[in-house]
């Protein structure tokens, strides 16, 4: 079901909807990283949140947990970065959703309206470490999804059956704080709406080359790794 949907910059974009999703944003990461990423967290976020409102033009951005990273506290500068996350997709013309995700435990003090999980048409927007309503399909993060490839290890999206018999497209980490999970070497995806990695294909979006690169289920593709 997600034949028609754009992949673009650890995102993706709902065309009939006209719905823009990413998840773990990660606010505050950088404080707690040994190595802050060189633009600084929030000009790099804003950036590439800035480049996808001008390309797409959604109506709606949708957050799919984890907009947040601390869990007990707000680290200096958080509160000011998600103001400015909030002002660019206002100024953008959009409305924000944001689903809460396993870090987002002090999400509802400084954001109104958080839920828990969102309708995208047929498709149902969530964070993935619950399992939320039956739906026809599934957009999730939380498991941080990478694949190491000729040696770099590079973000990927994971498309296949989600438990149910629906089916799930699982998103990088939109921070690139977050080193991601090389799942061509995971024995399980740390979400209940997943099942074996093996039936998962990678896909890798090179955004120099302009290229999407769709691999076959991990089951079959390890051994050409």
């Amino acid at each position: 079901m997600f034949e028609e949907c754009v992949l673009r910059d650890r995102a993706v974009y709902l065309p009939g909807e006209r719905a823009l999703v990413l998840a773990d944003v990660h606010l505050g990461r950088d404080r707690a990283s040994n190595v802050e990423f060189p633009l600084g967290e929030r000009e790099d976020l804003l950036s590439r949140l800035d480049a996808l409102l001008s390309g797409f033009e959604p109506r709606e951005v949708v957050v799919a947990g984890d907009l947040l990273h601390s869990f007990d506290r707000l680290p200096h500068g958080v509160e000011r970065s998600l103001r400015a996350f909030e002002r660019r997709i206002e100024d953008a013309g959009a409305r924000l959703v944001v689903t809460r995700g396993n870090h987002d435990t002090m999400l509802d003090s400084v954001l109104e309206g958080t839920v828990a999980d969102h309708r995208v048409g047929e498709t149902t927007v969530c964070h993935g470490h619950e399992r939320p309503d039956p739906a026809a399909g599934y957009v999730l993060g939380h498991v941080h999804p990478a694949i190491t490839i000729e040696g770099r290890k590079r973000p990927c999206y994971l498309r296949g059956p989600a438990t149910g018999g629906t089916e799930a497209l699982v998103l990088p980490a939109f921070t690139r704080l977050a080193g991601g999970v090389d799942v061509s070497r995971a024995r399980a995806l740390r979400s209940p709406l997943l099942g074996a990695p093996g039936t998962y294909r990678p896909i890798v979006r090179d955004e120099d080359g302009d290229e999407t690169l769709e691999f076959p289920p991990l089951g079959r593709f390890r051994a050409h790794l």
